[in-house]
């Protein structure tokens, strides 16, 4: 199973597509690795460089409809093989969030409200999200503050995430 733990990038912009999180020019490759420098190459957000904002973080949270456009397994991989394990977010786009979990990574939606105050408390610090699945919370932790968050996750999801996949919890049922 993967850890859902790490450094937080925050992304603060909705509709985030696909062809921001991996440019389509990328999708003939066959191997996630061949995605890795690729990541977040077109997100136009001011101020936000792909090759150094996105090291040593592993954790994204951002705003409404995250993984809209084109779908493609290709955008939940280039997350994988860059050690994104969770995105957190005020919605995803359907298949998108479907493809997360079926790559048993956590696409974990929260209100508005809570986005907001997450941003408003967090972003600009050097936070961290440790993810405690059986409770489904957050703890959010920046210099001396310290939030914890619930999050909703169906059994299934939970179990998808627990296998590592579809792939493998499928082999471990049929």
């Amino acid at each position: 199973m993967k850890k859902f733990n790490g450094k937080v990038l925050f992304l603060d912009r909705s509709d985030i597509n696909t062809d921001e999180i991996i440019p389509a020019k990328y999708l003939t490759e066959v191997s996630k690795k061949a995605l890795k420098p690729y990541l977040l190459e077109d997100l136009n957000l001011e101020g936000f460089n792909p090759q150094i904002d996105t090291r040593c973080k592993s954790v994204i949270i951002t705003r409404a409809n995250f993984g809209c456009g084109s779908s493609r397994e290709h955008a939940p991989w280039a997350l994988e093989v860059n050690g994104f394990f969770l995105v957190i977010a005020q919605s995803f786009a359907r298949i998108f969030r479907q493809n997360m979990f079926n790559c048993g990574m956590l696409a974990a939606e929260l209100p508005d409200k809570t986005i907001n105050y997450i941003f408003n408390t967090f972003s600009g610090k050097e936070t961290f999200i440790e993810t405690i699945l059986e409770k489904k919370e957050f703890i959010i932790k920046a210099d001396d503050l310290i939030e914890k968050v619930n999050f909703v996750l169906s059994d299934f999801d939970l179990s998808l995430l627990k296998s590592g996949g579809w792939v493998e919890y499928a082999d471990s049922k049929y």
